[in-house]
């Protein structure tokens, strides 16, 4: 049965502005909500719009203590919330697998019990750590290197003890995201590179050029996501873990460079050839994700993305040679959030009385 009651939580975050835009022209008779802490609200990018108004209802709320009424009634969920990326997990590991290991898990049994059917993971491609022997697939051993991959494999795990056949659970592992967003990130490698070249005009690469990694663009995420709200337990399972992208997304990064540099006019590429190489290499085989869903398969290449996300940023005229300081870079937000005593520790929001006293 195609869910009716849809919520997404992180849905203020990068990847959810897209996918709710989705969701909501794919089932425009679905209730859809969002939950979210809100950290990146302000972080609206090319548009005067809230995204949040494709939305039914928005929660406020950390996913570790979600609102008890925002799970009431949800047929599915889909849960985009967590700490996004290896930087901040390194900053803030307690927090990193807190939110994204043991809040997943809870959050699932807690919409299990509510009556939901389907619960939707975005995990990630970076379980699999270093692995240049070959295309990684589903039955590949995992080597997470950082507390990010660490939390997205134990999360998995968690997950997959809850699933049965009235409650199917999918963890799409997806390959790294690219794009342009209502919530842009250039914390990520094509969307740095694309913000490199107009800032500076030239792309500089802190490796020797030679890591792989999968890319897949926010609007096939949102694509995959639709199909796992409705994927029925005979599909693949009451479990599904399933690298999701396409084997045509498998680039090293010197490639992702020289392939902006080739679109985006006068841009210089820089390579420190006597880099160590980065320890996150791997290529991903996407076969099982061709066979299970293949209406739903990537339908952005590389060209597309990188024009869309050069447009974007001519839309926001972009310009900032500084803006791996800025607040397009997720760190640098919630270490800000933190100076300002808003946040604490744990990455959740300080209580009003603190938040007073450091006024």
């Amino acid at each position: 049965m195609t869910p009716v009651r849809v919520l997404v939580t992180g849905n203020m975050g990068y990847v959810g502005p897209v996918v709710v835009e989705h969701l909501r022209e794919a089932r425009p008779a679905a209730h859809l909500e969002g939950l979210d802490t809100g950290f990146f609200a302000h972080c609206l990018t090319g548009t005067d719009v809230l995204p949040e108004r494709r939305l039914d209802c928005q929660w406020f709320g950390d996913v570790r203590n979600p609102p008890q009424r925002a799970l009431e009634g949800v047929d599915a969920v889909a849960h985009l919330a967590g700490i996004s990326n290896d930087p901040i997990g390194t900053s803030f590991e307690a927090a990193t697998l807190d939110v994204n290991h043991r809040a997943t898990v809870d959050l699932a049994r807690a919409a299990k019990e509510a009556g939901a059917r389907s619960f939707v993971f975005a995990s990630s491609c970076s379980i699999y750590g270093l692995a240049e022997d070959g295309l990684r697939t589903e039955d590949s051993a995992t080597a997470p290197l950082t507390a990010y991959a660490r939390s997205k494999l134990l999360a998995e795990e968690g997950l997959a003890q809850l699933a049965d056949d009235a409650f199917t659970v999918t963890s799409l592992r997806f390959a790294t995201a690219c794009g342009m967003s209502d919530r842009l990130r250039l914390d990520l490698v094509l969307n740095d590179f694309v913000a490199g070249a107009h800032a500076f005009r030239k792309i500089t690469i802190l490796s020797d050029g030679t890591p792989w990694r999968p890319l897949i663009h926010v609007r096939d995420m949102a694509r995959a996501i639709d199909w796992a709200l409705d994927r029925p337990a005979a599909d693949g399972g009451p479990y599904l873990a399933v690298n999701t992208g396409s084997d045509a997304w498998n680039y090293q990064i010197r490639q992702l460079a020289d392939a902006v540099a080739a679109i985006v006019p006068g841009v210089e590429v820089s390579v420190r050839e006597d880099a160590a190489p980065d320890s996150r290499s791997y290529k991903v085989s996407f076969a099982r994700f061709r066979e299970l869903a293949p209406e739903h398969q990537p339908q952005v290449d590389l060209r597309e993305a990188i024009e869309g996300l050069s447009e974007g940023l001519g839309r926001m005229g972009f310009a900032d040679p500084d803006f791996r300081n800025s607040e397009l870079v997720r760190l640098r937000v919630l270490e800000r959030l933190r100076t300002s005593g808003l946040v604490d520790e744990s990455l959740g929001w300080a209580s009003a009385a603190q938040q007073v006293a450091r006024a």
